[in-house]
């Protein structure tokens, strides 16, 4: 009901009304799906000069970019700097090809740690703000871009993008499915879609990005290339079924790294509200059922996520004071939910958790010594300020790295290993960005990053074809 009822207020604040005549229309570049890839590359083909329409299936605009948390990572930028983070582009492309298991395609990940600086600059030119900067797991340096204060990146990247394809008159139809990839001759011509108030009509478009998304919210297409997360929660929003997936296939689009199907470690069960990594970024730590650490909180997800799963009952506990809950403006509405549970004392939050009180305080003691057991290398804090805070945490299906393959321009290419000609794709609906793991903050740096080059790529194409 809670998820209803934040989709409905974003819906309303956005003044989405879907409503549009059921008519074909002609266009220079046609956008599937109004996320943060969909949004960027439409904002930049817009401002080339391109005559661009956007269609997302949903009522609003935001898809999981709407949902992101921890930020956006970003090397080499002036708010490092002014916080004397010192960066640079290799030590990006180390840790993201380290975190991806040596899997992703290294000009790709090349690609995206020089394009996300630029990306940070970009939104904040367009109003957005960005302007705090902490670290996430998996990354040797700060450089997760985010709110002022540490709020949710998400949903300021999406109204940043919304407002400024508002301004630039673009042409965004919600309610309206692409169903049909259109081809003339070997070529993208364009899109059949179908609204859900008017019915189905033709896009002629020179060129098509796709920014459908993942497909991390269908359990089934999930399960059969990774069997072991078959009935698996999921922190996707409804609409991550993977259509834009088979409507490539459907054109001979060439899919890449399927059987990548990443677990966010830190879901509470039953809920399905992810936790962002930022709360461990910034100094929480994980404690199991007997009160105890068991794993450096900042390793990469799915070694996290693993841990966790052999804990008992699969489940831990996320373990932070107040000095950490007022580091992070993230931590404000889960510290009013009822699965936060809430100490004033140690022995207070033991008992609520149900952990020995003795070993929880031995495992804060041991924590406060400063040299980790575990390896962990920053420890930002004592977690010794009352009140005391503790969320139940569990695994659940979070990102598919998988999708259609991509160049770093970024176009789509067949299953004969040759671009399809007019046909770019950004985000999710991609595979080959992240490997065999994504960190938390590329998501959001891959989807500006690589939706800018899929607006700016298409316009050219598309002004080529006139």
């Amino acid at each position: 009901m809670k998820k209803i009822l934040v989709a409905t207020a974003v819906a309303a604040a956005f003044g989405v009304s879907g409503v549009q005549a059921a008519e074909d229309i002609t266009v220079d570049v046609a956008v599937i799906g109004a996320g943060g890839a969909g949004l960027s590359a439409a904002v930049e083909a817009a401002n080339l000069g391109a005559k661009v329409v956007v269609v997302e299936k949903m009522g609003m605009p935001g898809g999981n970019t709407i949902r992101a948390a921890g930020g956006l990572n970003a090397p080499c930028t002036s708010l490092q700097a002014a916080k004397g983070v010192q960066d640079s582009l290799e030590i990006a492309y180390f840790d993201t090809m380290k975190g991806g298991h040596w899997k992703n395609d290294p000009e790709l990940v090349r690609t995206l740690v020089a394009g996300a600086g630029p990306a940070v600059e970009w939104l904040l030119a367009l109003g957005g703000d960005l302007r705090d900067v902490g670290l996430l797991a998996g990354a040797s340096k700060a450089r997760a871009h985010r709110p002022t204060g540490g709020a949710l990146v998400g949903p300021e990247v999406v109204e940043t993008l919304y407002n400024a394809a508002k301004e630039r008159k673009i042409d965004m139809r919600m309610n309206t499915e692409a169903t049909k990839i259109l081809m003339k001759d070997g070529k993208v011509a364009g899109l059949l879609v179908n609204s859900k108030k008017d019915g189905t009509y033709t896009i002629h478009a020179k060129a098509v990005v796709n920014a459908a998304g993942g497909f991390g919210a269908n359990n089934e297409l999930v399960s059969k290339y990774m069997p072991r997360l078959k009935g698996f929660a999921t922190t996707n929003h409804p609409g991550a079924l993977g259509e834009g997936i088979t409507l490539s296939e459907k054109i001979g689009a060439q899919l890449i790294d399927m059987t990548e199907i990443q677990t966010h470690p830190t879901v509470v069960p039953k809920v399905g509200e992810m936790i962002t990594e930022a709360v461990r970024g910034n100094g929480a730590i994980l404690v199991n059922k007997d009160g105890k650490r068991f794993f450096n909180e900042l390793n990469t997800r799915d070694a996290v996520s693993a841990a966790i799963l052999k804990q008992k009952d699969s489940v831990a506990y996320l373990f932070f004071d107040a000095d950490m809950q007022k580091s992070l403006k993230a931590t404000n509405n889960y510290i009013k939910q009822s699965y936060c549970l809430k100490g004033e004392t140690l022995d207070e939050i033991a008992g609520k958790m149900g952990v020995p009180a003795a070993d929880l305080k031995a495992s804060l003691a041991a924590w406060k010594e400063g040299k980790d057991a575990f390896g962990r290398a920053d420890m930002p804090r004592n977690l010794d300020q009352a009140p005391f805070y503790a969320i139940m945490v569990t695994p659940a299906v979070h990102h598919t790295m998988g999708g259609v393959k991509i160049d770093p321009k970024p176009q789509v290419y067949n299953t004969d290993g040759q671009v399809i000609p007019g046909y770019y794709a950004a985000g999710e609906v991609t595979g080959g960005v992240h490997g065999g793991n994504r960190l938390g903050g590329n998501a959001q740096a891959d989807i500006v990053t690589f939706g800018r080059i899929a607006g700016q790529q298409s316009y050219i194409y598309a002004m080529q074809a006139k």
